[in-house]
């Protein structure tokens, strides 16, 4: 479930030994010394002043330490896996390796706290280890958009979304990368206090109480580094470098050899999107890019993209970035430097070649997590749009 509807009932009651006040953060050695301090900051310093209720916190170490972080610290957890047993939520703020299995030993403490009634968080990557303990099978669950399509492929019984600031089923919830993991621990303030507790909590944290949106506007044409020994690697080399013709799902599929059918369900464990909507945002974001780098007008825009009309791209621009294109680049060159000139675009920048080196213009295609991933906005958060994701 989606961070704007309502959350789901926890499935089972918690047990007598747990108490919901008490939040058990699971700390790994190799992990971000940031999203690890997240739900430290939310739910281990005491804001009863402002109005925000205590909780009680236990860092836990999920592995023999000392555990060590960014720029080469050390720390040392004051509990280890037992004290898990006590708390009635249970939050993993990353995971240092999206391609190594986390510790057997932790990953049976989180199904028996998920078991006994907790509730398990997975912030950024610590969705790979929520998956790896068979917590998020069949399940709708989020992690930053760079990781979503290793997740999806690696744990295909996941329904990822990566789409998604951070997905809430009840008793398992997860966010995508580092701010999105401040939204999903405020919600969980919202949700067990209330509304004027996280906005109190919120105002201490100078952050917004709530974001509207989702990750749509981070996405980048990145994909998963395995495609490149992958079947549809020539496809999706392909659509990218025609995204200004017009051509549909059905013209993949049959450039793949394969049943729409097939061709869905390959896509969608190859790069955890459905191909439609990856084939949308992919247009959105080269029409994104000529807004910035061209003088022509929406509607040739509209036109070198792929879109059948400037409805259509203005429907799907406004959807994906919150903002009509001719408002975005308004914004955008209102931001811009005095008198840094607009280059003309007179070709879709595109890859030019497919795989775990693959390049475009201006630099690696995927060149490590995004800065955009912060409250600062990134590029496509410009002035007079709403929201800051």
């Amino acid at each position: 479930m989606s961070q704007d509807s309502a959350a789901p009932e926890v499935a089972r009651k918690l047990s007598g030994r747990r108490r919901r006040e008490v939040v058990a953060v699971l700390l790994f050695s190799g992990g971000p010394i940031f999203e690890s301090s997240i739900p430290l900051s939310v739910f281990g310093i005491d804001r009863q002043d402002a109005g925000v209720p205590r909780y009680r916190l236990l860092v836990c170490a999920g592995e023999e330490g000392p555990l060590r972080t960014t720029g080469g610290l050390e720390l040392t957890a004051p509990y280890g896996l037992e004290a898990i047993g006590r708390a009635g939520t249970v939050v993993v703020p990353a995971w240092r390796s999206i391609t190594s299995p986390p510790p057997p030993e932790a990953l049976e403490a989180l199904r028996r706290a998920h078991e006994e009634g907790a509730r398990i968080v997975g912030l950024c990557t610590g969705a790979f280890v929520l998956a790896a303990a068979g917590l998020l099978d069949g399940r709708p669950a989020t992690t930053h958009w760079m990781y979503a399509p290793t997740l999806a492929k690696r744990y295909p019984s996941v329904h990822v979304d990566p789409r998604e600031l951070f997905v809430d089923d009840g008793d398992v919830l997860t966010s995508a990368g580092t701010a999105a993991g401040i939204d999903l621990c405020l919600h969980i303030v919202r949700t067990d206090h209330g509304t004027e507790a996280a906005g109190a909590l919120a105002r201490r944290l100078v952050v917004p109480p709530r974001r509207s949106g989702g990750q749509e506007r981070y996405l980048d044409r990145s994909l998963p580094e395995e495609i490149g020994s992958d079947p549809l690697a020539e496809v999706v080399a392909w659509a990218l470098e025609h995204l200004h013709e017009q051509f549909d799902v059905e013209t993949l599929a049959a450039r793949a050899y394969m049943s729409r059918r097939t061709f869905d369900r390959r896509f969608r464990s190859l790069t955890g999107s459905a191909p439609l909507q990856w084939l949308i945002t992919q247009r959105v974001l080269q029409a994104q890019r000529l807004l910035e780098t061209s003088d022509y007008s929406v509607d040739e825009v509209a036109g070198r993209c792929g879109f059948r009309s400037p409805v259509a791209l203005r429907g799907h621009f406004r959807r994906q970035l919150g903002s009509s294109p001719a408002a975005y680049r308004a914004a955008y060159r209102a931001r811009r430097p005095q008198g840094d000139p607009v280059t003309a675009v007179l070709e879709p920048a595109v890859p030019t070649q497919v795989g775990a080196g693959m390049r475009r213009p201006g630099g690696p295609l995927d060149p490590g997590k995004p800065s955009g991933d912060a409250y600062s906005p990134g590029r496509a958060a410009l002035p007079g749009q709403r929201s800051a994701p």
